[in-house]
């Protein structure tokens, strides 16, 4: 997240991947350019994925400022092996969740402050989120709300939502949850908050993509490898932290009271992570969205990546 210009949390994850000249880093999230062009700047060669085809502009701009040295792929980053060698990068970035370009651009249908065409989608292809809010039954509606939006209200807002459907537009999604909850004056949060991160992350499968992108990214680092993840979300920032716990060995077994050998598994394939890291008061009062990011980074280690049925 953060603006166009400067990521969330930039100096932290420089500090965490250490990108040298020559180093091969991966950014996993290219979004507005922010990172990708941090790491160019430190004299790295960069291929960045995005699953969203409107940021082809800027990596044409950074791809032709940078001859040789960047590379663009039109892919989600669970796919970063169908595109990369196994043990091919010395770093890998992630920043999770929406952009602050799509949460500003009517186009993506993806917040109540327009009232736009209810999309939400951040690549071009798959249901939308009028897709999903028309064809859903009430129960599946307060699955989705309670799951990803951690939602108290699920079951009254899904009720709602099927009595108003049909429902096209971001204003009317938010005025239908509105009424559902009530708004009273000078409440901070919007009542559709958590309804819209709900359903943008069901259209996105932001946390399916997550765990496989966590995979993979375990599979193209090289030993020695930095990964290094900035999340928005606490369902997010818990699966990266069970993540690392599980391939650092820092993970309990199912119970404390089995003996050691019985503790078996793969050897560790990631150090102990670094402690996770929070944008300081000067970042937020910058950037308000900044406010719930953190960083999580461990180092890659020569044993062989955990078996992909183990994957989060």
């Amino acid at each position: 997240m953060g603006d166009a210009h400067r990521p969330v949390l930039l100096p932290e994850v420089l500090a965490a991947l250490a990108p040298e000249p020559g180093d091969h880093v991966v950014d996993a999230t290219f979004g507005a350019g922010g990172y990708a062009r941090a790491f160019l700047g430190r004299g790295a060669r960069v291929t960045a994925f995005d699953r969203d085809p409107r940021v082809a502009p800027r990596a044409a701009e950074l791809a032709a400022a940078h001859p040789g040295r960047f590379a663009f792929i039109e892919a989600p980053f669970s796919r970063l092996e169908a595109h990369l060698p196994p043990a091919s990068a010395d770093a890998v970035a992630f920043d999770l969740g929406v952009s602050s370009m799509q949460l500003d651009d009517p186009a993506y249908g993806m917040s109540f402050r327009h009232d736009a065409p209810l999309d939400m989608r951040m690549g071009a292809d798959g249901p939308t989120a009028a897709d999903v809010v028309n064809a859903a039954g009430e129960e599946a509606l307060a699955d989705i709300l309670h799951r990803l939006g951690e939602e108290p209200a699920a079951r009254r807002i899904a009720r709602a939502i099927v009595r108003a459907r049909p429902i096209s537009t971001t204003g009317q999604l938010a005025e239908v949850v509105r009424a559902a909850l009530g708004h009273p004056r000078g409440q901070r949060r919007d009542p559709a908050t958590r309804t819209f991160q709900a359903l943008r992350m069901h259209v996105n499968d932001e946390l399916g993509e997550l765990a496989r992108g966590l995979g993979a990214a375990e599979r193209v680092l090289k030993p020695g490898g930095r990964l290094a993840v900035v999340s928005f979300h606490s369902l997010e920032d818990r699966m990266v932290k069970r993540f690392l716990a599980e391939r650092s060995g820092a993970r309990p077994s199912a119970s404390r009271h089995l003996p050691e050998r019985a503790r078996t598994g793969p050897a560790p394939s990631f150090e102990r992570p670094a402690r996770p890291v929070k944008p300081g008061p000067a970042e937020i009062a910058a950037n308000p969205r900044a406010r719930s990011a953190i960083l999580r980074s461990a180092r890659r280690t020569a044993a062989p990546a955990f078996p992909q049925e183990l994957a989060a």
